[in-house]
């Protein structure tokens, strides 16, 4: 796993938000991105709640530890960082990115009642880490939104734990959750997987529903 230390870190997190509002991902406020800094304690890097995510800058961004409290920066964390913890946790992640794209949302909804959706075929998706072969299938779980971030935490370790080779997961009517490494490897997965879900949801509309 990369180490950052907390200004590189938050000089490519808000380079990252920036890239995303441009494409849509992250409009207004919506969304959330960490960056681990230490294992032992955890520490994380990870965006002020309530800014715009297209004008974000390194100053917009806390450290803070596994309980979500503030150790430095002013103002408060994402009111989602119990998620961010979890996946550092539970999939030794180096950075976690959180994005709203309409197709993720749209996808997020159309598939709630079987749990997830898989994609396979693409070659888009050698672009996931492990990934060699476009026959791969990928599959996105995707968990009900609520505001009970402790349960919803808890039920995002156990799925990852219990799924480890998957790269991300889909909240109900909200957005893509996905990590990596490092904040490089994790934006390379936002990139891939929203560019699946624009083909998939596409392709469904094009089918007629």
């Amino acid at each position: 796993m990369h180490s950052y230390d907390f200004r590189s870190a938050a000089t490519a997190l808000a380079e990252a938000g920036r890239s995303f509002y441009e494409r849509g991902w992250v409009l207004g406020t919506a969304g959330n991105f960490s960056a681990v800094l230490s294992r032992e304690p955890l520490q994380l890097a990870i965006t002020t709640s309530g800014l715009h995510k297209g004008e974000l800058g390194a100053e917009d961004f806390l450290i803070v530890d596994e309980s979500g409290n503030v150790l430095k920066g002013a103002g408060k964390p994402s009111a989602e960082t119990l998620l961010h913890v979890a996946i550092a946790q539970s999939a030794r992640a180096g950075a976690v990115l959180h994005t709203h794209s309409v197709w993720a949302t749209l996808l997020s909804d159309l598939h709630a009642a079987s749990g997830g959706f898989a994609i396979e075929g693409y070659e888009m998706l050698k672009g996931l880490a492990g990934v060699v072969t476009h026959e791969h299938t990928e599959w996105l779980p995707i968990l009900e939104n609520t505001q009970n971030y402790s349960l919803l935490a808890a039920e995002i370790a156990s799925i990852i734990v219990s799924s480890p080779r998957i790269h991300g997961f889909l909240m109900r009517r909200h957005g893509l959750y996905t990590w990596g490494k490092d904040i490089f490897e994790a934006r390379r997965h936002v990139e891939i997987l929203e560019f699946l879900f624009e083909v998939v949801a596409r392709q469904r509309l094009a089918a007629g529903g």
